[in-house]
């Protein structure tokens, strides 16, 4: 038998005072959930704008990222669970105070939607594809011969095509809601300062939608899309920055434990890093290149557009990971 004395009430070991129990699932599902809303959410808006046949992508093609990129979230997520054969349990009731409790509600009803979007496009969506990746456009036409063999899929697809006014409506909600949430999750831990801001919510959703508008910039061909796109792409970032420059100013004037969580970005470990990474090569230097484009200048569009995704991936590992450092200690 080992003998171990614990003089602090205070040495949970991988809970407190240090949280050690989320590691990569976590944060690349907030990404993915952030990077889903967004798409959800422009091409919601660009519908009911009657964008339809003028923003194709927004509106038609980039939807059918979402529920690919929401279903690896959740498995990203289905994979950090400890008792993973009980997760049907977070739908047997809901609890209004509970963070994750919503979040599993939301993305029950926006991953079924988001797939109803794309059902809805499907037929247009085999002539967009037609003859560019062979594999690719075998396969979709071989699925959408077999499916709409059936008459009762064609009535369907009629339903939802006349429903899509209302599906954008409730997927405007649903999108504003999931990349809140992706922010909340983390601002609901009372005990962790760095996350217990009311920023993060607002912060979380900004960034979901920056890394939207510029995977919809980047697939984009057409020119006034892409221009648009990446004008909203530029408002984002300032708002972003704004909002990381308002978080640290709130710890700054808060108690001493705000000021040591954010002392981990202003000197600490993770400076260098969030910083550079983030701020400059995530935010600051895509919005350089984005003027620069908005200016006349040739700067390809892959290069900020990724820059702005990566950056906003790098981003929730570094809150999620520098959030279980910080921590009370009465």
């Amino acid at each position: 038998m080992k003998e171990e004395i614990f003089v602090s009430g205070r040495n949970i070991p991988g809970i407190d005072p240090v949280l050690d129990i989320w590691h990569w699932h976590i944060p690349l599902y907030l990404f993915l959930g952030g990077l889903a809303a967004g798409i959800v959410f422009f091409s919601a808006l660009d519908y009911l704008r009657g964008r339809e046949n003028t923003h194709k992508t927004t509106v038609k093609w980039a939807p059918f990222l979402v529920p690919f990129v929401l279903v690896i979230g959740l498995i990203a997520l289905f994979l950090d669970l400890k008792h993973k054969l009980y997760f049907w349990r977070l739908y047997t009731t809901i609890h209004f105070e509970s963070p994750m409790s919503w979040g599993a509600w939301i993305l029950m009803a926006i991953t079924p939607l988001s797939m109803l979007w794309c059902f809805s496009y499907m037929r247009e969506y085999k002539e967009h594809i037609a003859g560019r990746i062979k594999l690719v456009d075998r396969l979709f036409n071989w699925g959408v011969k077999v499916l709409f063999r059936f008459k009762f899929i064609e009535r369907f697809e009629q339903f939802v095509i006349k429903q899509r006014k209302n599906m954008a409506y409730v997927n405007i909600v649903l999108s504003i809601l999931l990349g809140i949430y992706t922010g909340i999750l983390l601002s609901a831990f009372n005990a962790r300062p760095l996350w217990n801001t009311s920023i993060l919510g607002p912060l979380f959703l900004v960034s979901g939608l920056s890394t939207a508008a510029a995977a919809i910039m980047w697939m984009t061909k057409n020119r006034d899309e892409r221009k648009l796109y990446g004008r909203i792409d530029l408002l984002l970032i300032g708002i972003e920055i704004f909002l990381i420059i308002h978080m640290f100013m709130g710890f700054l004037a808060g108690s001493e434990v705000k000021i040591e969580a954010a002392q981990l970005f202003l000197g600490g470990e993770y400076t260098a890093v969030f910083w550079s990474f983030v701020v400059v090569l995530g935010l600051v230097v895509p919005a350089a290149f984005e003027i620069m484009k908005l200016r006349g200048f040739k700067v390809p569009v892959a290069i900020p557009a990724l820059m702005i995704i990566i950056g906003g991936l790098i981003f929730r590992f570094i809150m999620v990971d520098a959030g279980q450092v910080t921590r009370y200690l009465y």
